[in-house]
């Protein structure tokens, strides 16, 4: 089916709020969705899978593991990224200052692809920026890159782990220069080029976004029940039946 870029933001928004979470902002969780839809790389569906893990997850700060200049570890608990990557991005360039190189070691998080607004927001900062995860599944490894004079990224996919990187890791890396990646694609799959996400992209924006009608009656029945049930549990609290 094909819906709007506002039809996707509401909903979602909706379903976020429903879970009453303490970490995330709805509007930037919905925006993150909506615009790894629009990119064809099914944001919903990763949506939908995230979440039964935020249902189901405290409310934690995120803990700093190390930091030292160029480079910050942090441990998630097993959080959804979703909730916590807006504000480890601003620390993160707020730290980085006037280096030229930034590294951020992401730990114990789930959701990784939901990343990808906030990465390529990066773009509008002039700033290159490197992610690497682990999927846990075909394709097993992810290289997502995005270099200065471009809006889009460049995305490999690799049918082998790389690097030995645990599945519930995520490796970014921002720079003020262009990364040198020949070495890191060497032995890629398949890959999604900038042209292809910028084509897609623009398409969505024209036609509408195609989502899967599947994905979509979850997010909605996910979005009703879960409003529903706050919805019950806000009566009772106050003294109805």
């Amino acid at each position: 089916m094909i819906v709007s870029h506002n039809e996707i933001v509401a909903m979602v928004n909706k379903a976020f709020l429903g879970m009453q979470r303490e970490v995330g902002e709805a509007d930037l969780i919905a925006s993150m969705v909506a615009e790894l839809q629009m990119a064809g790389l099914n944001g919903i569906l990763h949506f939908n899978n995230a979440s039964p893990f935020i249902l189901s997850e405290h409310d934690v700060p995120i803990d700093i593991i190390h930091q030292a200049e160029g480079k910050i570890s942090l441990d998630l608990h097993g959080s959804s990224l979703v909730c916590h990557l807006p504000v480890v991005m601003d620390y993160a360039l707020e730290k980085m200052g006037n280096l030229d190189h930034f590294k951020i070691y992401l730990h114990n998080c789930h959701n990784r692809w939901l990343a990808y607004s906030e990465l390529v927001n990066l773009a509008a900062k002039g700033i290159a920026c490197m992610a690497k995860w682990d999927n846990g599944t075909a394709p097993r490894h992810t290289l997502f890159t995005l270099n200065q004079g471009f809006i889009y990224p460049d995305l490999y996919y690799f049918n082998e782990a790389q690097d030995n990187y645990n599945t519930n890791d995520m490796v970014i890396e921002l720079a003020t220069s262009n990364f040198d990646i020949e070495k890191e694609i060497q032995y890629f799959d398949y890959k999604i080029s900038t042209d292809e996400l910028f084509e897609t992209h623009q398409r969505a924006w024209k036609e509408g976004i195609y989502v899967d009608d599947e994905q979509w009656a979850i997010l909605k029945k996910s979005a009703a029940e879960i409003l529903v049930e706050n919805s019950e549990a806000s009566s009772k609290g106050a003294g109805g039946v």
